[in-house]
């Protein structure tokens, strides 16, 4: 019997050993086996040979194994918490993004050119913690001054993405941005004018609380996930890209929001 897949889910934190493909795994995530869920997923695909020494291979074994009829078993959660900073940068795959309708695309790791400079950056933390934060800090200083353990609340590791401010960065208080689907449009600006006001200040939260689907065509750059010592990001396409090879989810995914 082939060795199961090993997923790391971001929202919510869960390591889930699987028999189905990433592809299947997502549709399954997103609406069940019998279409009445709804949700998106964003997870990721672990190297089971890397992790090996820190996955319960004799549970895997018993509890991951085909069902009645030879049905794949769909999911067999190994852990809901503190997965994230047990699994090693260089362990994970392939990211996943999975639309409200089941419909999943895959991003390859990419090579990171380096931190493109801006006034403000908005990011959406995932995991292990997720509020919505502006900073001014790019990426990669993002990442570090979250992981580095020097300030009073850090992370072991953190993934996040980097959202679209537009117009904002440039005129905080009067650029219209009406392409901007967030809901507290008013308080970014009220928190982007803090961190101008305020030179030793290097960000804010705008939401504590992360309702669990974000705006798929509100993503800037795309995925980072890492430490203080290495990182690994996941670009997003470009529009062009989306249409070209990956239509029929970049339709589905621009439709969340507009429902």
């Amino acid at each position: 019997m082939m060795k199961p897949n090993i997923y790391l889910n971001l929202t919510p934190e869960a390591l889930i050993a699987s028999m189905l493909s990433p592809t299947e795994f997502g549709s399954y995530m997103a609406v069940g086996t019998h279409k009445r869920t709804h949700g998106q997923v964003i997870f990721l695909e672990v190297d089971s040979d890397a992790i090996e020494d820190i996955l319960p291979m004799e549970y895997i074994k018993k509890r991951c194994v085909p069902q009645e009829g030879g049905r794949p078993k769909s999911s067999v959660y190994l852990s809901i918490y503190r997965a994230l900073e047990t699994i090693p940068v260089k362990a994970f795959k392939s990211l996943y993004l999975t639309t409200d309708d089941g419909r999943t695309m895959e991003i390859k790791k990419g090579d990171y050119t380096g931190d493109v400079k801006s006034s403000a950056y908005l990011y959406q933390e995932l995991c292990p913690i997720a509020p919505r934060i502006i900073s001014k800090l790019a990426p990669l200083k993002f990442l570090n001054y979250m992981t580095g353990g020097k300030e009073q609340i850090c992370v072991p590791k953190l993934a996040f993405v980097d959202l679209q401010l537009n117009g904002l960065t440039d005129d905080f208080e009067n650029s219209p941005a009406h392409n901007l689907p967030y809901p507290n449009l008013d308080h970014i600006r009220d928190c982007m004018k803090i961190l101008n006001e305020e030179p030793g200040k290097v960000q804010k939260t705008i939401m504590r609380f992360f309702s669990r689907e974000l705006f798929f065509r509100t993503i800037k750059n795309g995925f980072f996930i890492g430490d203080n010592k290495e990182m690994i990001y996941y670009p997003f396409p470009s529009e062009e890209e989306l249409n070209d090879k990956h239509y029929v989810w970049w339709r589905s995914a621009k439709a969340i929001g507009l429902k």
